[in-house]
């Protein structure tokens, strides 16, 4: 029998070595495969994990790289609570041109990162071989969630480049010759118990010469307990008084008196004719008229007057609209427009009612309306004002329109408060929002005339509202300084 051979045997194959040494990792590098999610939604959910927690999306994936976006956004993250967590530390920062432009900047990087994170984390952990529709819907709700994310850090870094312009422009730290000596961040009421400041509306733009400052009222408050009285004096008040140890008491040891027109001498003049008829008579200061005004209150009411704050009257409406809106009672019928004097009648009136909210131009004539009511009157409306306005101005309300707030403070505050003040003011504002205002006005009365006032009780009413109260102790009498706490409820007038 005949034997045939079968095929030889395939010669055996040398089995392949894994690449070893730094090859090997390169290559295990390369074929590595990251770790994605499996459906679409689980990739949106990833990337919204990484849009909270930047950097935690990239860990999720199985990438170091997370590490490096999530620690400084960390640190990030805790210098910012440190600031916001005490209020104090917060309004500092506020007041910092420098330091809120730096922060800015800052934001704007911090979001085109973010926005670059969130972005690239979905690129990553999205699921390979999705559909059309699937891809769209995911391109979409992604650019959705940027958005979103971007609105909120766009209007900070907003409001930063408004509140530096606002503070470089309003509190300047303006040259006076009257503000408190020996003023520091760690003592800044100078060791007193109580920090006056005279509030002043004037008729024009804050830095024109010649403004007469038709609303002049100070404002005491309790540096401990934020308790705070409001004096209210008429534009019209003669003789206004000067300390003892002020150069314009030798000039005027009688008051604020001279020839000529009566109208130049009243309270409301003080502010224009002082620094044109006595220029640098005070010192160097960069707002003479308001150092004056300052003076001629302490010496009429027998305190001390620390700073001032102006508003200019034809932009306040701008500010009662950036708060959008403010609600008084209206008792009677104010007139709009109109001049007496002149026999203009008004073009309008603001009816009667309770709770009438008012926008900015209503609110201007409701503070301002003289046709039909006399000075007195109107001091007291604008009292009211004061009120209303301090009621509008919650921080809810604040943050929300701060970028038409910002706007109109710049156009129409001056003041010489230091801006390193500013967080102590802050701290003292939150006091005496908390508790309720006191108001007392001098019209006229048995007791007090405006072209020849009685300024020696017109001092021991102030000193009585700012001591301390008495069990028994005589009870003021209306005729004589009206106590306007009840001035701004309704009690309509037939």
């Amino acid at each position: 029998m005949t034997v045939t051979a079968g095929p030889p045997a395939p010669a055996a194959q040398p089995s392949p070595r894994r690449p070893s040494g730094a090859a090997g990792r390169h290559r295990a590098v390369k074929v590595r495969e990251f770790r994605r999610a499996k459906t679409l939604s689980g990739a949106l959910g990833v990337t919204l994990l990484g849009a909270a927690l930047p950097g935690a999306g990239y860990l999720w994936s199985r990438r170091r790289l997370g590490y490096v976006v999530l620690v400084p956004f960390l640190i990030g993250l805790a210098g910012a609570a440190y600031y916001v967590g005490d209020l104090h530390r917060a309004v500092d920062f506020a007041f910092d041109p420098g330091r809120l432009q730096v922060a800015s900047v800052v934001l704007g990087v911090v979001l085109v990162a973010w926005v670059f994170v969130v972005a690239t984390t979905y690129l990553m952990v999205r699921p390979l071989g999705m559909a059309i529709l699937e891809k769209t819907l995911g391109v979409i709700v992604v650019a959705l969630l940027c958005v979103l994310g971007t609105i909120p850090a766009v209007q900070a870094v907003r409001i930063a480049h408004s509140q530096a312009d606002l503070v470089a422009t309003v509190f300047d730290n303006e040259q006076t010759a009257t503000a408190p000596k020996n003023v520091t961040k760690a003592d800044p009421w100078a060791g007193r118990d109580r920090v006056n400041v005279v509030l002043l509306g004037g008729d024009g733009g804050v830095g024109r010469t010649g403004i007469r400052t038709d609303s002049v009222i100070l404002l005491s408050m309790d540096t401990h307990s934020g308790k705070s009285v409001m004096f209210s004096l008429p534009r019209n008040m003669m003789n206004a008084q000067f300390p003892e140890d002020s150069p314009l008491h030798d000039v005027f040891p009688d008051g604020f008196r001279g020839e000529g027109d009566p109208g130049s001498w009243m309270l409301n003049a003080v502010y224009g004719q002082v620094p044109a008829l006595y220029p640098n008579i005070l010192g160097k200061s960069e707002n003479e008229g308001a150092d004056a005004v300052k003076q001629a209150v302490a010496g009429s009411l027998g305190t001390h007057v620390d700073y001032y704050v102006l508003i200019n009257l034809l932009g306040f409406q701008q500010l009662v609209d950036a708060i959008g809106g403010v609600t008084v009672n209206i008792n009677e019928p104010i007139a709009i427009n109109g001049n007496t004097d002149a026999g203009i009648p008004p073009t309008g009136y603001l009816e009667p009612g309770p709770d009438q909210h008012l926008d900015g131009f209503h609110a201007l004539w409701y503070s301002r309306g003289r046709w039909g009511s006399d000075d007195y009157q109107r001091m007291l409306r604008q009292r009211c004002m004061v009120s209303a306005i301090v009621d509008a101005a919650d921080p809810l309300n604040v943050l929300r329109r701060y970028q038409d707030l910002a706007a109109a403070g710049k156009e129409i505050l001056r003041t010489d408060v230091p801006r390193d003040l500013m967080p102590a003011f802050v701290d003292l504002a939150l006091k005496v929002k908390e508790k309720k205002m006191r108001s007392i006005a001098f019209v006229s009365s048995d007791r007090f005339f405006s072209g020849d006032p009685d300024f020696e009780w017109m001092q021991s009413v102030v000193a009585k509202a700012l001591g301390p109260k008495t069990k028994g102790g005589e009870k003021d009498d209306p005729g004589k300084a009206v106590k306007t706490e009840n001035a701004c409820g309704y009690h309509p007038v037939d």
